[in-house]
């Protein structure tokens, strides 16, 4: 038997958000002789939602691997709003959001440390000789953070035995630092192998059969962020949708990836039903992450705001188009740039709801080969690169 402690597992599972719940589950899957303790910021239970029972990292872990996601640009003010209940974080962001000296302090004090970009961990918090890993990560809006973050993070970095990123605008930002990152797909381009029998199941049963019994000739799996909160967005996605269900023939599925402050909005889905032509819609109630996964599965094709249930539809060979807010100025897009770095070009990127019928016939026209060539090109690449730092881990 193992006298070593078993590797940390790190990122925003801490929190109810599609990727980060499914990140866990996917790395246990990918490497079945370890046993995980699966880390976070605060202490959280998600297992209702298909989550893990989550631990803030133990003191001088020997092994952690930060799992995966948008962790390189996560700021503290914005991880410590993420992880309150949704009342609190309406309070906390009225009180210190326009004070940002006041809202690094509150911050601190919530996540008991003093790292601006918590979700980034150095080799000073592991015990000596221990090994340190970042495994297909993101940070799109790296040339937007202040020269102080920046700096956190490139020394973490600078000292990782492993290291890649999940899509070019990462790579590219990071190389100007002098960073060298091979690229590697996001960890749920796998889910289909690893969780084909779990998803399965989930189709059969409960809130994914009532979609299917409501929509017998198929239905778009559909999901928004709460960036699309006025009223113009909303006309506008129920414009699109509207358009796309009459073209196709399709109904649509309103489902959430995330309950965590700054994702999805439960008021905003019924203000949207209420704007879609009756009995066009239905609202999808369980935010169980394999409820989520056996809906995408499936669906005739996803629509959403969300990286990862863009991801799945790709690991299952669908459809997918992926939905930007329209205000003007935003920052880098992941969503594209994930799709840019690993999908074909006849696949849509990114697009504003304005956009969405066309974007979803073109997504349809694309011949399924094509889909699933792309989907097993990207599993072949995921598992290349894990085989390169797998054996960095002590069992």
């Amino acid at each position: 038997m193992s006298t070593h402690p078993p590797p940390v597992l790190f990122g925003a599972f801490d929190r109810h958000n599609f990727g980060d719940l499914l990140f866990p589950h996917l790395l246990a899957a990918l490497l079945p002789g370890q046993v995980f303790d699966f880390c976070g910021l605060a202490a959280r239970d998600l297992r209702a939602f298909g989550g893990h029972r989550v631990a803030p990292p133990p003191a001088r872990p020997t092994q952690l691997i930060h799992a995966g996601g948008e962790l390189l640009t996560c700021s503290a003010w914005q991880a410590a709003v993420m992880l309150l209940e949704p009342a609190a974080a309406v309070d906390a962001i009225a009180r210190y959001g326009d004070d940002p000296a006041a809202a690094a302090a509150w911050a601190a004090s919530q996540l008991g440390t003093s790292r601006s970009m918590p979700y980034v961990v150095g080799r000073d918090a592991l015990a000596a000789g221990g090994k340190l890993v970042f495994n297909a990560v993101g940070g799109v809006e790296w040339d937007v953070l202040p020269a102080a973050q920046r700096d956190e993070v490139k020394a973490a970095l600078g000292q990782a035995d492993w290291l890649s990123v999940r899509d070019h605008v990462t790579q590219a930002a990071l190389r100007a630092e002098g960073i060298a990152a091979p690229l590697c797909p996001d960890p749920a381009v796998m889910v289909a192998d690893c969780f084909s029998e779990t998803i399965r199941q989930h189709h059969n049963t409960g809130p994914v059969k009532a979609v299917l019994d409501a929509f017998p000739h198929g239905y778009l799996a559909c999901q928004f962020s709460a960036d699309f909160a006025d009223d113009a967005s909303l006309d506008a996605l129920a414009n699109g949708l509207s358009r796309a269900a009459a073209a196709t023939g399709l109904g649509v599925a309103l489902f959430r990836a995330g309950a965590a402050p700054w994702h999805d909005d439960p008021a905003l889905y019924e203000k949207l039903r209420h704007r879609l032509p009756p009995g066009a819609a239905r609202l999808f109630p369980s935010l169980h992450l394999w409820d989520i996964c056996a809906l995408i599965a499936a669906s005739r094709g996803t629509v959403c705001s969300s990286l990862h249930a863009r991801i799945v539809a790709l690991a299952y060979g669908l459809p997918r188009v992926s939905l930007v807010p329209p205000q003007q100025g935003r920052p880098p897009d992941k969503r594209a740039a994930f799709a840019e770095t690993w999908e074909p070009d006849a696949v849509p990127r990114s697009v504003t709801p304005d956009r969405i019928e066309p974007a979803l016939l073109q997504a349809l026209a694309v011949p399924a080969g094509v889909l699933r060539e792309n989907a097993a090109s990207l599993r072949a690449h995921y598992l290349r690169s894990q085989a390169q730092w797998a054996g960095l881990l002590t069992p």
